[in-house]
Order: structure tokens, then sequence, then C-alpha cells
């Protein structure tokens, strides 16, 4: 398993990332902890989480469960050593979290306690900011994005704000660094000139949604990531499982996301089936598993820092803990991007 710097911390991640969001919903306690168990074993040693987590489905009676599941992990086995752990604050909308409240220095430090009582550690390697205060265009909003409405003024000072009370938390030594989530070029450009300018935790990471299927970030904040040292950390590398080609001819797997959220969050539709089809054959014909073709191809990206993958079963973590040692040729590379330019935006 390779390792890559995390920003400019000296922080160092695996290239994959194990992803929590089902433990304590579709996973149990004993589940989550096999995976983490089985991950670690297999050299990754990071973690990603969040303080709404779990999902499928969202529940406000359910925020911060599946901290809860990791934390009893570090408490049974004692290995919190062993683990860079990233977690998130919620934005603002989120009833589960604060009634809604948007992301200030007034919820910052709260929010951090919370997650570290849940967590039983005393501190979080990576704190992100689960989505900005002002809207994103992630989710499917980049078809009718407008931006027209946002207040700069008021966002600069939000980021300043924020800033202060996250170095005042780098100061306690409750968190190790800072990464944004569901952000654009523009606003990730703004938190690192304001934390320049007035100081606070540099941008270290943005977790966006990444994979074949969604590559917004293949442009202007491929350029911001490179130059600037803020990588990515891909959410849904496997276009949440449709790259498995599980869900191809109207299969519904019991217990699987789709059984829980038919639409995939607006992802489910012809043009995303007529694309997994393109990509399964890629893999077929190269003679490779398309779940560890789809999370090596990312590993090939200029910009990106770790995959984050989910699994609910132990068989399907083996099989994506396979992208690990998977070499992709050029002739596949070119194949990717073929098909890539026959299906562009697929959702």
């Amino acid at each position: 398993m390779q390792t890559k710097e995390l920003g400019r911390t000296g922080i160092r991640v695996s290239t994959l990332c194990l992803g929590s969001m089902t433990w304590g919903t579709q996973n149990t306690q004993d589940e989550g902890h096999a995976q983490i168990d089985l991950a670690l074993a297999r050299g990754i040693n990071f973690i990603d989480t969040a303080e709404m987590y779990p999902v499928n489905p969202l529940r406000p009676e359910t925020t911060g469960r599946t901290e809860e599941i990791i934390g009893h992990w570090f408490a049974r086995t004692g290995r919190r050593g062993d683990v860079v752990l990233a977690t998130k604050h919620s934005g603002e909308g989120y009833k589960g979290a604060r009634d809604g409240a948007p992301i200030s220095s007034k919820t910052i430090p709260q929010a951090i306690e919370d997650s570290l009582k849940r967590l039983q550690t005393d501190v979080i390697d990576l704190y992100q900011f689960h989505w900005p205060n002002r809207g994103s265009y992630m989710f499917r909003q980049n078809w009718k994005f407008d931006p027209s409405s946002q207040n700069r003024a008021e966002t600069l000072a939000h980021m300043e704000d924020a800033l202060g009370a996250l170095q005042r938390e780098v100061d306690r030594g409750t968190i190790r660094a800072f990464g944004l989530s569901n952000e654009s070029a523009w606003g990730t450009s703004q938190w690192l000139r304001v934390a320049g300018e007035k100081g606070g935790p540099r941008v270290a990471s943005i977790q966006n949604e990444y994979s074949l299927m969604c590559r917004l970030f293949d442009t202007d904040l491929a350029e911001l990531s490179v130059n600037e040292d803020v990588g990515l950390l891909a959410f849904s590398p496997l276009a949440t499982g449709l790259l498995t080609g599980k869900y191809q001819n109207g299969a519904v797997p019991e217990g699987s996301r789709m059984s829980h959220v038919a639409s995939l969050g607006g992802r489910v539709g012809p043009r995303a089936f007529a694309a997994v089809e393109a990509y399964l054959e890629v893999a077929k014909n190269h003679g490779l598993d398309p779940v560890q073709m789809a999370l090596a191809w990312c590993l090939t990206r200029p910009f990106m820092c770790s995959a984050i993958f989910g699994a609910t079963t132990t068989e399907q973590l083996e099989r994506a803990l396979g992208a690990a040692e998977l070499t992709l040729s050029q002739s596949v590379l070119g194949d990717l991007d073929a098909v890539h330019r026959d299906h562009p935006m697929p959702y």
C-alpha cells in the first residue's frame, strides 16, 4: 500500500482510505470493527468518518453513531496510533446537528468536543468542513448552479472567523490538520489566501466526489490541487456501486445502497447505465476486475491523495483492497479515456 503526504502537514496517509458511513445502519458495530481490522492488516492507515454518519438512511437520531463505533474500536484495541483519523463538521441545514446551525467559531469547539468524546480520542488528525455555508454545486447541483446570491464579504468574514477557531483547536492539540469537502476552486483558493494573510491552519485536502463517472475535479480544481499541494480525497470512487456492475439490467441486490436509496442520490438513469456498461467492457477486454480497475484508475490521477471507498461485507472489502496492487497499462488508460469522451457526465 502506497502512502502520500496529506497536503503540507507531514502526515502520511494510505492512498486507499476506508470509508465508514454505513457503520450503524447497513453494518453492525462488529462488522465495522472487522472491516477496520482487515483494512489495517492490508496496509490502510486512513479512516474517514463524519459526525452526521451513518447514512442509508440518514436520520437525526443516528447522528454520531459511526464515530461511536470507531471510538469503541479504539477503546477495545488500543490501536489509536495506527490510524490517521478524519471526521467532519456538518454544515448549515442539517437538523441532526446543532439544529442546522451554520459552521462558525461558535459551533466549532463544541462540535470537536462532541466528536472527540464519541471517538474516544484526544485528537482528530484531519478535521473537515462537510460542505460550505454558502452552498455547493456538488451532488448534482452543478446542473443549475447559480452563485449570484452569494455574499462575498460574508463568506470571507466567515472564513477568517472559522480559521481563528480552528487555530485555537490546533493550539489546544485537539486537531492536527484542516480539510474541506464539497468545495469549489474559488472557495478553496480563498481559504488558502485567508489563512496565509490572517493566520489559521492551511487547507490540506479537499474531499469531493470523483470517479470515472464524476469528473468535475478534472480542470480548475485539478490545477489548484497540484500547484497548492491540496490533494483530493475522492469519495464515491465506485460511483456509489454503479461501477461494480451490480445494478445493471435492473438488478437491486438485497441490502445494497440502491435498496435503501433508489436514485442513488440522483445518479440513476439510462445514461449512467450505458456508461457503466462501457466501462465494464473495458475491464472485460483487459481481464480486469471492474472494482479494482475503477479504484486503481483514481490513484493514477496527478491530484489524488487518497480514494475513500466503503464496503458492506468483508468480501467486498477484500475485492477493493486488490486495487492497491494493480497497475493499469497505457492501453487500459487510453480505453478509459475513450469511454469518458463517449459518455461525459452521465449523471
